[in-house]
């Protein structure tokens, strides 16, 4: 493959060229200024992509991420919006058109965790939790729905968790937003079926980011002696099941929920 003179060839870990099979796409990823987001965005990035990276409040985390994509000649830009504030999430895609041109992949992975026994869950916590995980696919999917729609390979992936399939103490409102974004997905997928676009969801396992690494040794252990591949998934390949979904080659996938999970089926 002859090298983009837009774009400088990067290769993975094992020095296997990445293919620049999203030029000319413009891609949102929510939630992209750390952990999965940013290893999504950045792997969208390596494929040619121009690639907004949405972030709520860490300015320089995003920044980072967008100066790591634009250090292999992409493009990229860092825009801050909450997903769960409609407005926001319009004035956003508003910008985003108006640099990049119309959404053609659309990455939910914005989300939160409240963590409490279901005693002790308040209203608010409940509700906080669905505006963010749940509100903000709605909000930014009808944002840029029409683009996707319209795309020559339109693509919404959503990021689920393997915490809505098998449930969590503690986690009563993250699971059931999690598990609710398969519906969600099955039932656009058939909407968006018609037209040639396609939605999908990937639901990682324990992956090691920041809130896997906060947890304590011992319970950390405990998780792992549960996954049939005995380690934690790294970020990047989650990313890469992403960016496969978001290339043509997906062109046939559509519907469907992903297990990336080493093999953890509850």
């Amino acid at each position: 493959m002859m090298e983009s003179p837009l774009h400088q060839q990067v290769h993975d870990k094992e020095g296997r060229p990445i293919p620049l099979d999203l030029e000319d796409t413009t891609c949102v990823v929510t939630g992209a200024s750390r952990g999965i987001g940013k290893a999504i965005a950045t792997e969208l990035g390596h494929r040619g992509a121009n690639v907004v990276v949405n972030y709520h409040s860490s300015d320089t985390a995003a920044n980072t991420v967008v100066d790591h994509i634009q250090s292999t000649n992409g493009k990229a830009m860092a825009k801050a919006a909450d997903v769960s504030d409609h407005e926001e999430v319009a004035a956003m895609f508003e910008h985003v058109r108006e640099s990049f041109g119309p959404i053609d992949v659309l990455v939910n992975n914005a989300g939160i965790t409240i963590d409490r026994r279901f005693d002790q869950l308040t209203a608010h916590d409940w509700s906080r939790v669905m505006e963010v995980n749940l509100g903000g696919p709605f909000n930014c999917t009808k944002a840029c729905y029409e683009d996707i729609r319209s795309s020559d390979h339109g693509r919404v992936i959503n990021i689920s968790s393997v915490i809505g399939q098998t449930g969590n103490y503690g986690q009563t409102n993250y699971a059931a937003s999690k598990s609710a974004l398969f519906g969600f997905t099955k039932s656009l997928a058939l909407e968006l079926a018609p037209h040639g676009s396609t939605a999908n969801c990937v639901a990682p396992g324990y992956t090691r980011t920041d809130m896997v690494d906060n947890v304590r040794e011992d319970i950390q252990d405990r998780i792992r002696s549960k996954i049939p591949l005995d380690r934690f998934a790294t970020p990047a390949e989650i990313a890469s099941v992403v960016g496969f979904l978001a290339t043509k080659r997906s062109s046939y996938v559509t519907g469907e929920i992903i297990n990336v999970n080493g093999g953890l089926n509850g």
